[in-house]
């Protein structure tokens, strides 16, 4: 089954590396059946497209402004991202929700600029470890589901990745359960058909991340609810990643 893999290297790397990297996952996944993305820092991004252009991988960026255009210093706009090439962006990531405090409301713009100008959405949701021990995980993660999509109509859904990534698994070494991402998966299914159709819940590509490794990866990713994975510090390793992208699943 065809699945959607996708890195996200955050603030790792530099541009020299990303030549190296490139050319090595290009050449390791020529064969591949599944839907790659990389996500590599801006600086990276001009490098990567002249290295993977091409072949199999596609190219994403880990995040972008909400503005379309202005005096906003050391922001990227869609506009920039799309006209280098980019196809996806990641949004609505923990880090930028907890350290940059990034709210739903933001995030909703972003989404809608970035679709506006012809990217793709990785949008991520997921609640903390003290929500999940207080039993309202499932009431945070539709509410960040919610707030992200109004105003998004059902044909924009095309354009949108569903990342569900429980915060607390992120980057700890610590997994969901493959029964608590079924869980997860259905409701958000669930809730995309509650707010759209039956259809729309059936369809939307939903995938998993948190503290996805070489040794746990095909488990997760097998799973039949699922689509794909979103992971991070394993990708940095393109041999790994290669391994985890090349997968018949």
């Amino acid at each position: 089954m065809k699945k959607i893999i996708i890195s996200n290297f955050k603030m790792n790397t530099t541009p020299s590396e990303m030549k190296t990297y490139s050319m090595a996952l290009a050449t390791k996944t020529s064969e591949s059946k599944n839907q790659i993305i990389v996500c590599p820092p801006f600086t990276h991004l001009c490098v990567a497209k002249q290295f993977l252009d091409g072949s199999k991988v596609s190219l994403g960026a880990q995040n972008v402004s909400s503005e379309e255009k202005g005096a906003f210093t050391g922001e990227v706009s869609a506009s920039m991202l799309k006209d280098l090439g980019v196809e996806y962006v990641i949004v609505g990531h923990s880090e930028r929700r907890t350290k940059f405090k990034e709210t739903d409301r933001l995030v909703n713009k972003k989404i809608k600029t970035a679709l506006a100008n012809g990217l793709k959405v990785i949008l991520c949701i997921g609640e903390d470890l003290a929500s999940r021990q207080a039993k309202q995980a499932c009431a945070v993660v539709k509410k960040e589901l919610d707030d992200a999509l109004k105003g998004i109509y059902e044909n924009e859904l095309e354009g949108v990745i569903i990342a569900y990534e429980p915060i607390w698994a992120i980057g700890t070494g610590k997994t969901a359960t493959l029964k608590d991402i079924q869980k997860m998966v259905e409701l958000i299914r669930k809730e995309i058909a509650y707010l759209y159709s039956d259809k729309a819940g059936q369809q939307i590509n939903v995938v998993y991340g948190g503290s996805i490794d070489i040794q746990n990866y095909k488990k997760i990713i097998s799973l039949a609810c699922l689509n794909g994975a979103l992971i991070g510090g394993a990708s940095l390793n393109v041999d790994n990643f290669a391994v985890i992208a090349r997968e018949n699943y």
